[in-house]
């Protein structure tokens, strides 16, 4: 399995070489960059003339090699990466971006791995309860409820869960504390209160994960269950729960257990609407701030983060599955 796993790690290295150098390409297609940016930010703000903020900007562009050619910019953002962990400057947060990820890279996994789990763990057991009470009244209103959160868009959950909290429970929404606990130290007051706003996040971002898993889940168990080795399972005498999660479920839920790994990225990217909507101060506001402003070492490097994450997960998902499934080899 270590072999398994360094040839994965090997076949990875030149694939996030060519992600990294089509990022940088995409994030530089737009017209302009962020001196434009941010020659019209100094200009409306400060007030100052036209000819003082290119003066400004002229500066900026000298200092982080904004000058240079395209090609340039790449290889030198990929070699400090390489040779000093600098994944660049930040111009639109001030800070170096190892710095911005970071201080919002917590909450946002933090969210990212609660909605994962609970998308996998509730999705799978109703989707198991509705293949072996199929067509029955439950069954019915997990169809239906399904359906529905697959088809609503996440942040109009979101601003649903907002209303019916805000005016008609009267609590408090957006962010992850009240008022009163955002600049306070921690203590078990302060824990309390994040857990009451954390799973507002956890809860609108999962609902869709949920309601795929369990429709993935019912349509397989369904399927494995006509199989002719489940009805010789049971014309031999063997308990029905036995040969449902003894023998079926391993084989149903081999699509789940291979998503995984897709899901992971899917969740940190597909949370950033959501967290606009929430005011939640987690990576995807970041990235969408990074792309408007054209920070391009920031929006880079958060892309190449999305492209770790989806290789690490994709790896964990094929030994998981090897696990679940004794055909599959790693050779």
């Amino acid at each position: 399995m270590l072999s398994y796993i360094f040839r994965r790690i090997l076949y990875a290295i030149p694939l996030l070489v060519v992600i990294s150098f089509i990022s940088f390409i995409i994030i530089n297609l737009p017209p302009g960059d962020y001196l434009t940016t941010f020659k019209s930010t100094l200009m409306s703000r400060t007030g100052i003339s036209k000819l003082e903020a290119e003066r400004i900007a002229a500066e900026v562009e000298k200092k982080y090699g904004l000058d240079k050619p395209f090609i340039a910019q790449y290889f030198n953002w990929i070699k400090n990466i390489i040779l000093k962990g600098d994944f660049g400057y930040s111009f639109n947060y001030k800070r170096p971006v190892s710095e911005v990820i970071w201080s919002r890279l917590g909450m946002t996994m933090l969210i990212a791995l609660g909605a994962h789990m609970i998308s996998v763990v509730v999705g799978v057991i109703i989707g198991i309860f509705s293949a072996i009470y199929k067509y029955g009244v439950i069954d019915t209103i997990f169809t239906v409820l399904s359906f529905l959160a697959l088809s609503v868009p996440p942040f109009f959950v979101a601003l649903v869960l907002m209303y019916l909290i805000s005016v008609k429970v009267g609590g408090h929404v957006g962010g992850f504390f009240s008022p009163e606990y955002v600049m306070a130290d921690w203590n078990w007051a302060k824990f309390i209160d994040f857990l009451k706003h954390i799973w507002i996040p956890i809860f609108v971002v999962g609902l869709a994960g949920t309601a795929r898993n369990m429709r993935v889940m019912r349509t397989n168990l369904l399927d494995v269950l006509n199989q002719q080795y489940i009805m010789v399972a049971r014309a031999k005498g063997l308990k029905k729960n036995y040969v449902i999660f003894k023998h079926a479920l391993r084989n149903a839920i081999q699509p789940i257990v291979m998503y995984l790994g897709m899901s992971l990225p899917f969740l940190i990217q597909g949370a950033m609407v959501s967290s606009i909507v929430l005011s939640l101060p987690t990576t995807g506001p970041m990235f969408f701030t990074a792309l408007n402003t054209q920070d391009m070492y920031l929006a880079g490097s958060f892309l190449m983060m999305l492209s770790v994450t989806l290789v690490i997960g994709n790896l964990l998902s094929d030994i998981l599955l090897a696990l679940v499934d004794p055909r599959v080899s790693y050779e």
